[in-house]
């Protein structure tokens, strides 16, 4: 059967074939197994034609070069990074003194209050030992990312995408590789600033995405930042994991689509069996969006610990503070053989996801779907009518 036949411009920006960019989704259900788009996923859709992008968040400076060359090894299609540029990881912190044990920058009050709800849901507690810490430690001042920006550069890794904040500090530098910038936002205010920095494709993701996201929903936000960037070209993100949502995106003015949760259930996915299977379990109203795994609104499956930390109203810190407060609860949840209640980030397409498959077949499917829906079920035009 012949390959289906579906280009936008995204497809000759990014030397693919066709629109579709795999989200790069970091680690989930505590960060030890790394992050759910590694390598062989990654792989998997360049090779199907579309661009796979590394969760680079989930890797220190070297691990995440190694894993670049491994991807290299894979395929010789196009493919991306994504890393986190938060403007106030840690608090701050990460721009004057680290002290040698930054779990001393979290206020004993709210570990002890963290301690509270586990002991109250009938979890025996456990201390973290320090090598289980997989919170990032920077240097004085340095950001969250800066090492592995670093590497991004070195390696000239053909796409790099910023999934929070904005990589204007690394633009000129990333531009002279000849790197494709791509920056994810959630509102039209985060889109004009990072297009006026020189991002070459932005990314506009509703509050239906899963992991990270914002509070306005897809279908209203992706035609306000296309009128607030153009020229820049923008893609869609959030709810979107079939033929439907691709056509869709397209119709709205979209050149293509940013695709993470459709991909978490792929035999390639580095996702934890349980995390999985919670996916493709989940009904459409069993997410939740929280603070508590990262300090930033993140949409999960929901689960008892997140009820209970949302009742309890724990003030979440900021990113890179809020992982130091909760590393023991992690590590409590897994000694107490409670992964259900670990970070399971998810959007709420979800609830139509009921199969494993592979990436190709996910992407060769959506693709497909949206050909069809594009070629066949589109309204044809009415001929123009001749005035008097």
């Amino acid at each position: 059967m012949a390959r289906p036949v579906l280009r936008t411009v995204l497809c000759d920006m990014l030397g693919i074939e066709y629109p579709v960019i795999l989200a790069g989704m970091g680690p989930v259900a505590g960060g030890i197994d790394g992050p759910v788009a590694t390598a062989d996923l990654v792989a998997a859709v360049s090779n199907a034609g579309g661009l796979g992008v590394i969760g680079g968040a989930g890797y220190g400076p070297e691990r995440l070069r190694e894993e670049i060359q491994r991807v290299r090894s894979m395929t010789k299609k196009p493919f991306g990074v994504d890393l986190l540029l938060p403007s106030n990881f840690m608090g701050g912190a990460a721009s004057g003194e680290i002290p040698a044990n930054p779990r001393d920058l979290v206020p004993a009050e709210s570990r002890a209050k963290v301690r509270k709800l586990a002991e109250d849901m009938g979890l025996q507690w456990f201390e973290a030992p320090p090598a289980a810490a997989p919170a990032p430690r920077p240097r004085a001042g340095q950001g969250m990312s800066d090492g592995q920006m670093e590497v991004v550069i070195e390696e000239k890794v053909p796409v790099f995408a910023s999934g929070l904040g904005s990589p204007a500090a690394w633009m000129d530098r990333l531009k002279a590789n000849g790197t494709k910038v791509i920056c994810l936002v959630g509102n039209v205010k985060n889109a004009k600033r990072v297009a006026a920095s020189g991002a070459d494709i932005v990314v506009a993701q509703g509050t239906e995405a899963g992991g990270h996201t914002g509070r306005i929903a897809t279908m209203a936000l992706i035609p306000q930042v296309i009128d607030a960037v153009t020229p820049v070209p923008v893609v869609a993100a959030g709810g979107i994991a079939d033929g439907r949502g691709l056509a869709a995106a397209l119709a709205l003015g979209a050149i293509g689509v940013w695709c993470g949760t459709a991909f978490l259930v792929a035999k390639e996915a580095n996702q934890p069996g349980t995390q999985k299977a919670r996916v493709l379990a989940a009904a459409d109203e069993d997410t939740r969006i929280t603070k508590m795994y990262s300090g930033k609104t993140m949409r999960n499956i929901n689960n008892p610990m997140i009820e209970a930390w949302e009742a309890a109203g724990i003030q979440p810190m900021p990113m890179g503070l809020q992982g130091l407060l909760i590393e023991d609860l992690v590590y409590t949840c897994r000694k107490n053989g409670r992964e259900d209640l670990l970070m399971n980030a998810a959007g709420q397409i979800s609830g139509m996801l009921t199969t494993e498959r592979s990436a190709a077949d996910i992407l060769n499917g959506m693709v497909s779907q949206a050909a069809d829906i594009i070629a066949n079920r589109l309204p044809k035009a009415v001929p123009a009518t001749t005035g008097v």
